[in-house]
């Protein structure tokens, strides 16, 4: 039986990469919760950057990813992970989809061995979300 809800009431918020911050919050100080912070930042960077509703511009893109490079350089990202967080977030200031697919999903190869399938999952569909995108 579907719930309506009373007039003053709040949508229920949609967050999206629940997984990926989730098993940042859980896994202990490390190697494991360092890839999933940075692979956490580099979905939403991107995800954001293609997003129609928020229609970030050229200067804020590269804002951001001005300031998520400075923050990913004093984690400590195993060398295997840190040359695609890197690429994705260099990506990500120039917005186009077609081009940050094949790099997401270099990530999630890459970070593999600290990610759990839920948030491999996350990466993996945001990969094929990006391949498909029409400008």
């Amino acid at each position: 039986m579907p719930v309506t809800l009373p007039p003053y009431a709040l949508p229920a918020p949609v967050f999206r990469f629940r997984n990926l911050a989730t098993l940042a919050g859980r896994a202990p100080i490390g190697g494991a919760r360092e890839v999933a912070l940075a692979c956490f930042v580099a979905a939403r960077l991107v995800n954001d950057c293609c997003d129609p509703l928020l229609a970030l511009d050229e200067e804020a893109r590269v804002a951001r990813c001005v300031g998520a490079k400075g923050w990913l350089g004093t984690i400590a990202i195993p060398t295997p992970v840190r040359a695609p967080v890197a690429k994705l977030a260099d990506a990500s200031a120039n917005g186009h989809p077609e081009s940050m697919a094949p790099l997401v999903a270099a990530l999630a190869k890459a970070a593999d061995a600290f990610l759990d399938a839920a948030a491999r999952s996350e990466l993996d569909a945001l990969a094929t979300q990006l391949a498909r995108w029409k400008r």
